[in-house]
């Protein structure tokens, strides 16, 4: 039986893995939370009208941008918020169709260079040295290249995101983002974990393969990018 999914966490997701999932890593002043830098450039706030301010001077270095989703906080003087389009966020809550190909390997300190040099390539903004130890990765290799991957990224106790799930341009159009993405999500129903993923509505393919899958739009969610200003000379 899958876990009761808490819609708040769903809703705060960056505070919310923060505070659970990835409560080992987190740096926290406060009421703000974030990755290290090299994990992913995720930074969360409990509460929208709680005064971050001190805070985020603290956590944040001259000239570092970071994200927001779904709760963002005052803009302090001097900073730079930029608000994009919202993303679909989409849960699944039934198994989906198998989708056959070739095997799906776990992806292990072995692959990780293959793992970075895939998502510099395809996932640039968000995938950084040490993403990959924040779940779990699969991938799919053809001729010995690494061709397409998913992992694991968000969460709490109940529930996972999807991540990351991409394919290398030489390797589009064989299914392999559908059989990657049925695995994990059924892998996670199957232990009582909902799955859940985000993904820019701007993005028509990947977002029509995911509802054709069966995934379902649970809501929009805020996306912003929050830059500290640099350094000044004294």
């Amino acid at each position: 039986m899958m876990a009761s999914v808490d819609a708040a966490a769903l809703d705060n997701p960056f505070w919310s893995a923060l505070s659970t999932l990835h409560a080992g890593i987190a740096r926290v002043d406060g009421a703000v939370r974030r990755y290290p830098a090299e994990y992913a450039p995720f930074l969360g706030v409990a509460d929208a009208d709680v005064d971050v301010a001190p805070a985020l001077d603290r956590l944040l270095v001259a000239d570092e941008s970071v994200y927001l989703l779904g709760v963002a906080c005052a803009v302090p003087a001097g900073w730079t918020m930029e608000a994009f389009q919202p993303l679909a966020q989409m849960v699944c809550d039934a198994p989906l169709a198998k989708a056959a190909g070739p095997p799906i390997l776990p992806l292990d300190e072995s692959h990780r260079a293959d793992l970075l040099a895939l998502t510099a390539l395809v996932y640039p903004h968000y995938f950084r040295e040490r993403t990959q130890d924040m779940g779990r990765y699969f991938g799919i290799y053809e001729d010995g290249r690494l061709a397409a991957i998913i992992g694991e990224r968000l969460g709490t106790g109940p529930s996972r995101e999807l991540s990351a799930i991409c394919t290398h341009p030489d390797f589009l159009g064989r299914g392999y983002a559908r059989r990657l993405t049925a695995m994990l999500a059924n892998d996670l129903l199957a232990r009582g974990v909902q799955p859940f993923l985000h993904v820019s509505h701007a993005n028509a393919r990947a977002k029509g393969l995911y509802e054709a899958m069966g995934f379902r739009l649970r809501r929009d969610i805020g996306f912003w990018s929050l830059r500290k200003p640099a350094a000044t000379a004294t």
